[in-house]
Formats: C-alpha cells, structure tokens, sequence
C-alpha cells in the first residue's frame, strides 16, 4: 500500500499501533466508541485492561482518538485512520472475489465499457461512489482517421487512437472537397502518420509549417487545415464514469443540508472529480489512501479516496477509486481497487 501525499514516520511504539490498529477496526465495524474492555476481551492482545487504558490515554493525549462524553469510550480521529491504513497490505492473491472482479470487467467489450463497469463494480463492493477514468498521457497514438463528407462544406472527422477508441468531430472548412480527395486526404494520414504519438505529429508538423513555403505539398497543407479544425484535439479529452454518490447520504458526515447539498454539486462535476483524482493518485500501479479530503473541498473533511493508477496500452492511464467515509473497511476496498486496476490492464493488453 503506498498512501497518496506525503506523510512523516510514525512515532508510536509497536505495542501503540497494535493497540491504535484494533481501536479503529472495532470502529469500522461498529460505528461506536470503543471502551478499553472491548480491546482487552477481544483476545487480540496480551495486555492487561489497565495497560491497554493507558495506552489509549497516552494516544489521546496526542490526538489519535477522542472521547465524546466522559464517561463513552474513544473514537479514532483522522489522524489513527492515516496511522492504521499504513499497516493494510492489499492482497494481490487471486480470490473469489477478485476472481469476479476481474470477470466482471472483462466481460465489457470496448476500453470505455470496462472504464464504466469498473466504477459500477467498486460502488457495488463499497457500498461508497466509485469513480473510474481514463486518462490521455503523452504517448497516446493515432491508429487511423476517417473523412466523411456532410452537406454544406462539413466533414466528419473520425479518429480511432491507439487505445482502439473511436472520437469523431464535425468541422466546417473553408471550401468544398470532393470524396476522392478526402479519401486521398485519409490515406495519406494513415499511411504517415498511424503509430505516430499525437505530440509526435503536431511537432512534425509545425517543423513542417516552418519549411520554405515552396516545398509545401498541397497535401500536407491539408493536412495541416485538418489539424488546425481539431483533427487531434478530440483525442485528448477524458473519459470519466462515477456511481454510487446517493451511498453517501446515508452517511453521517456532520454536515448542515446546504453544505450537502453542494458537496453533491461537486461530486456531480466530471472535472472536479478528475482534479481530485489527479491531486491524489500518483502513477506506479501501487494503490493509494487519502484520508481526509478536506484539503480540496472543505465538505469533504470526513471522506477519504482508494485508488490507483495503471498504465494502459495506447497511451492511457486508468484511475480507479473509492470516495467513501473515513469509517470504512479499508482492507476490503484496497484490495478490490488493486484488482480492479489489474483487470483493466489485463484485459487491455
């Protein structure tokens, strides 16, 4: 597990964090203050009940737990919840749950179906909102174009990238030209350029557009036309699915009915979701753990995202995550984003 930002080394003791551990999963499991006796029945621990109290008097003291009334047990703060998700390790070995997962997306038949079943199936698993992208990188490349000709001087322009994703785009050009020419025209661009990264190509051209005008083929002129209506910019937008954001209401999240009400306006917004996603989840295929949101969107203090980042073939990376409350079963939902972001790799290799 590598957790998403930076974070400094803990400096509890062993025995601290075993005690801090069994605190927050009896927490996740019951959603209620934890008393020392619980701890000490539960059988986990060698220490006597007035170890374990001191313990967690020492941990409050220095902010992992809090303590509602008097006379209630302790409740992890953030801080315990950052502490804890750095002793989860994901299991990677192929249960029967992973096995499904990695069935469930395999069976959508196109790169932007398995993106849209991926958040489907992490809501499912989470019972939170899960959010799956698919990101353009700089090594996106072209595999073919299409050229149909539409009335009145438009075309449609059809790009298939090297992820095997089709993008198309209306533009309107200048002048009229004839289906021999635009299917020249296509020819030409899948002939020089299919393989080529989109950065590749623009670069090309610009050296190109640099040239002494008299060595500038007709051809690559219109080629150039092309580009400047958007023949490569359709490619470099991303495609994004999010489901479950109803899952959070019945969450007590301590917020006023305004301040949830604008909480699901973000979560509603493709591009905050891609920024949030972006902010925290690093590349590497390792997953990550944000514990407390807060930093982004002051509504989302008591929400935490799993993730993870893979790269794909055709110049994609696929970002996969649960945003969920901070009390939830970290272990289960770490490991179902792991297997989530292998089964996209897999079945698009």
């Amino acid at each position: 597990m590598k957790p998403a930002g930076q974070r400094t080394r803990s400096a509890l003791t062993p025995r601290s964090v075993e005690i801090l551990c069994a605190i927050v999963e009896a927490y996740i499991e019951t959603g209620e203050p934890v008393a020392s006796r619980t701890i000490s029945r539960a059988g986990g621990s060698q220490l006597s009940a007035a170890t374990i109290r001191n313990i967690m008097a020492d941990l409050s003291d220095e902010g992992y737990l809090s303590q509602p009334h008097t006379s209630a047990g302790r409740v992890p703060t953030a801080r315990a919840f950052r502490e804890y998700v750095e002793t989860v390790r994901v299991s990677r070995s192929l249960s029967m749950e992973a096995t499904r997962l990695r069935h469930e997306i395999g069976r959508a038949d196109s790169l932007d179906a398995k993106v849209e079943r991926s958040s489907y199936v992490l809501t499912q698993i989470s019972r939170s909102m899960g959010i799956a992208a698919a990101v353009p990188t700089g090594a996106l490349t072209l595999h073919q174009v299409e050229l149909i000709p539409l009335s009145d001087r438009r075309v449609l322009m059809v790009v298939v990238t090297g992820d095997r994703m089709v993008r198309d785009k209306v533009i309107n050009l200048d002048r009229d030209l004839s289906m021999d020419e635009l299917s020249s025209l296509r020819n030409y661009i899948n002939l020089h350029y299919s393989g080529w990264t989109f950065a590749a190509i623009q670069s090309e051209l610009r050296d190109r557009l640099e040239e002494d005008r008299a060595d500038y083929d007709r051809m690559l002129q219109r080629v150039s036309m092309l580009v400047q209506k958007g023949l490569l910019d359709i490619s470099l937008a991303p495609t994004l699915h999010s489901d479950g954001a109803s899952n959070l209401v019945g969450v007590d999240l301590h917020l006023t009915r305004e301040k949830m009400r604008e909480l699901f306006r973000t979560l509603e917004e493709k591009r905050r979701l891609l920024e949030l996603l972006d902010h925290f989840l690093e590349s590497g295929g390792e997953v990550g753990v944000q514990v407390g949101l807060g930093d982004v969107h002051a509504n989302m203090d008591e929400l935490s995202l799993v993730g993870i980042t893979v790269e794909l073939p055709g110049g994609l990376a696929a970002k996969v995550a649960v945003l969920g409350p901070i009390r939830m079963n970290y272990e289960r939902v770490m490991a179902a984003v792991y297997h989530v972001g292998q089964a996209l790799q897999t079945y698009t290799s």
